[in-house]
């Protein structure tokens, strides 16, 4: 079943790319140098995008990255110009009722394309200042359980994606913007690295987290991405070596006064439910739980939880993939409440694919508790 629905999602992806060169090609002259050129360098680009999803184990870390920069910077490219040509086709429809002479068909196109791709790598080079200069989200709450005079100042990233794409020196730029913020606690909610591991041993990523600082310690849970690597017991026992203490269906008591507690991921279907990970906690003291997917808030919210922190959704990333988030998930980005409980879906501090934020922004959460 699982391979059945990669061949059609392959299916699809190659349709649609077959569509969008067909469409380019009509547009260049013929009988000149253009088309040939395009078809060549079509094929490269792909040939880039699948290297750097497929190789990414076995590549040089510099090779790979570059391979995955170019071939996710065409893939948006792509989509863009999906977009273009079947607006440019209902356009052209809509047309067809219009005084003959009026327009002329090809002539059009060509215009309508070279303003979109204006407009595309515009919206590229911002996406891409958004994506590489995170910003820092301030939220004070307060729990809802007898105070206890306190305050607990929390860091949460979510998304990272170590790997391919973010490597070293952006883990480095990571780790200054979490520790400036003197933490008492710092919380990684899910996809900490990205698909291959391979990378991420390779340059040694280990000691950079290593320099995460805070009061309370550094903790981290599982996101898809981690299940996606195929072993992520080596990833678990890595980051523990470095100091970042994964959760997997854990609960740790902080200071003698707040629970954490850190839901393995929903990918894995033997994960524990919520209800029996909280039977045993005292329900005088606030419960902050880690989940990285933000699906079924009722939960948290009827057992009384604190504060849910998740991730996951990139808030889409790029558009319109925001316009999709926000309709399939009940809090899809940022602050929300369910009854009495916090949720907070962050957007992610890193990316998967593509380094640019369209309709997005790369962020960290600086969340000062109250208790």
């Amino acid at each position: 079943m699982k391979h059945a629905f990669l061949l059609v999602i392959l299916g699809l992806l190659l349709l649609l790319a077959g569509y969008v060169y067909y469409r380019t090609w009509q547009l260049l002259p013929a009988k000149t140098w253009y088309r040939p050129l395009f078809s060549v360098l079509y094929g490269l680009l792909w040939v880039s995008l699948f290297a750097g999803l497929l190789a990414e184990n076995w590549l040089p870390p510099v090779l790979g990255q570059t391979l995955a920069f170019v071939g996710y910077t065409f893939l948006v490219i792509l989509i863009y110009l999906l977009i273009t040509y079947v607006l440019t086709d209902l356009l052209q429809l809509v047309l067809t009722i219009w005084p003959e002479g009026s327009f002329q068909t090809l002539s059009l196109r060509r215009w309508i394309t070279v303003a979109s791709l204006a407009v595309i790598f515009v919206s590229l080079a911002v996406g891409y200042y958004r994506f590489r200069h995170p910003q820092a989200v301030h939220l004070e709450l307060t729990a809802n359980k007898p105070t206890q005079g306190k305050q607990l100042r929390i860091v949460m990233a979510s998304d990272l994606h170590l790997g391919s794409s973010i490597g070293k020196k952006q883990l480095q730029q990571y780790v200054k913007l979490l520790n400036a913020s003197n933490p008492d606690l710092i919380l990684l909610v899910g996809d900490l690295t990205d698909r291959a591991l391979g990378p991420v041993f390779e340059q040694n990523l280990g000691p950079e987290l290593a320099n995460l600082k805070a009061t309370h310690g550094v903790f981290a849970i599982s996101g898809n991405h981690e299940y996606y690597s195929g072993r992520p017991d080596s990833l678990y026992h890595y980051l523990n070596t470095h100091g970042v203490r994964v959760l997997r269906d854990e609960t740790i008591l902080i200071d003698s006064a707040l629970y954490l507690l850190g839901r393995d991921d929903r990918t894995n279907p033997k994960r524990s439910e919520l209800a029996r990970l909280t039977a045993s906690l005292d329900p005088s003291l606030p419960v902050i739980v880690m989940d990285h997917q933000p699906y079924h808030l009722e939960e948290p919210a009827s057992l009384g939880i604190d504060l849910q922190l998740s991730g996951h959704t990139h808030r889409g990333q790029f558009f319109p993939g925001n316009l999709i988030v926000k309709w399939l998930f009940e809090i899809g980005y940022g602050y929300g409440k369910k009854d009495n409980t916090h949720v907070y879906v962050s957007s992610g501090l890193g990316i998967w694919g593509p380094q640019y934020r369209i309709g997005s922004q790369s962020e960290y959460v600086v969340i000062d508790l109250s208790f």
